[in-house]
């Protein structure tokens, strides 16, 4: 089901949107593994299995996570309260909101940006910021800023690694690399809330 491949040969673009939009959007679709479908998707724009244009596949999948933390943030908004009190099951899990939680508490906007980049939090983080109703305009200014970062930066590694195959070697190195570039504000701010804590 979840073979990148696969998925996107059979279900294209509109695919691609579906699984950005659900896994930032809906809770019970945080197991959706994103990473790979977005870099698999900037292979195939490399070698014209995906018809669309780069810029085209970043926007509209970029549109596809901001639509998706916007839903979750009127979820949050609307029926946080009650998932607090949701018991555990396959689908969710009371650990995985309390970690969110804490991550955006900690380290406040940024989360919003920088959280995109790691699974679970990128689901979770839009519904806590609706259930503590952070004001909109920031929530919206954040997220649309991580999404652009986050999904350039996997479409992009594909599609360097499609037009040039001898960097398939260094991917894992370039990937981290960006990663901690665009998060390095996250660090900084981490970094700053244990000077106060120390203080």
């Amino acid at each position: 089901m979840f073979n990148a491949e696969s998925v996107i040969r059979y279900g294209g673009l509109l695919v691609l949107f579906l699984a950005v939009f659900c896994q930032t959007g809906l809770f019970f679709c945080f197991f959706i593994p994103s990473g790979g479908f977005l870099f698999t998707a900037g292979v195939f724009v490399a070698t014209g299995d995906l018809p669309e244009n780069l810029f085209i596949v970043c926007s509209l999948l970029s549109i596809a996570s901001v639509l998706g933390n916007m839903t979750g943030y009127w979820l949050g908004l609307k029926a946080g309260p009650m998932m607090y009190k949701r018991k555990d099951s396959r689908y969710f899990k009371r650990q995985y909101l309390d970690k969110a939680e804490t991550f955006y508490r900690k380290y406040g906007n940024l989360a919003l940006a920088g959280g995109l980049f790691f699974p679970i939090i990128r689901t979770f983080s839009p519904i806590v910021a609706g259930i503590i109703k952070l004001g909109f305009r920031r929530f919206v200014l954040f997220v649309f800023i991580g999404s652009v970062l986050w999904i350039s930066t996997f479409v992009v590694a594909g599609y360097l690694v499609g037009i040039m195959p001898g960097l398939k070697p260094y991917l894992k190195y370039m990937v981290i690399g960006i990663i901690l570039t665009v998060t390095i504000p996250v660090l900084i701010g981490i970094i700053r809330n244990l000077n106060k804590a120390e203080k």
